[in-house]
């Protein structure tokens, strides 16, 4: 009979070495996303996300994130999860298939300089694959987030952070700690609320 504590370990470890290779290898690239973001969200910008399944979830925890706020009070920012408007996707599903439902959306809601996050475990899943070579084709920046290289998503984006591990679980539960070091970094390259603001009040002076 399998025994649970063992299986709770092994997992447990799972997630441990995939962690680790997370603070070794992309805590850097990490720290670049979230200067980036911090250019391009305070002057207008918006981030754009998609997922399937766990990773849909993990794109919405993104998106809210930063319409609402991590930590400290700030600004709200624009970001729009692509899975969440639910009258779109089953329309788009339903007349023009399963594939096109992100990627017409990044058609309709991407502007040139704007964020696509996508967010794959396997970095196969068509329909993200086809959302990347929209944004790409609309001008913004892709970034992927995946499990272990080599995968097409990651090919298919301007830059990706990849999970390395085989087990599909722990790729997710890191996927989530990446997206809170995101916002963590976003929030500590971001303007300073009282500069944004004075910044807004110029602009519109």
């Amino acid at each position: 009979m399998p025994d649970p504590h063992h299986a709770a370990r092994q997992h447990c470890r799972s997630l441990q070495d995939a962690l680790d290779g997370l603070g070794r290898q992309e805590l850097g690239r990490i720290t670049d996303w979230g200067r980036h973001l911090a250019a391009v969200l305070p002057a207008g910008g918006r981030l754009l996300a998609a997922g399937n399944g766990g990773s849909a979830a993990q794109a919405q925890h993104l998106t809210a994130e930063l319409v609402g706020r991590y930590h400290d009070e700030r600004p709200a920012y624009s970001a729009i999860a692509l899975h969440a408007e639910t009258s779109s996707v089953t329309a788009i599903a339903n007349d023009y298939g399963f594939e096109e439902l992100y990627s017409r959306q990044v058609a309709a809601h991407g502007r040139p300089g704007d964020v696509l996050v996508l967010l794959s475990t396997s970095g196969r899943s068509p329909n993200v694959l086809a959302a990347a070579d929209t944004g790409q084709a609309v001008g913004l920046l892709v970034w992927a987030i995946t499990g272990p290289r080599p995968n097409p998503l990651a090919v298919r984006a301007h830059d990706a952070l990849c999970v390395d591990s085989a087990d599909t679980a722990t790729v997710q539960e890191a996927h989530l700690v990446a997206v809170h070091l995101l916002c963590e970094a976003f929030d500590t390259e971001c303007p300073a609320p009282e500069r944004l603001t004075a910044t807004v009040r110029r602009a519109v002076t």
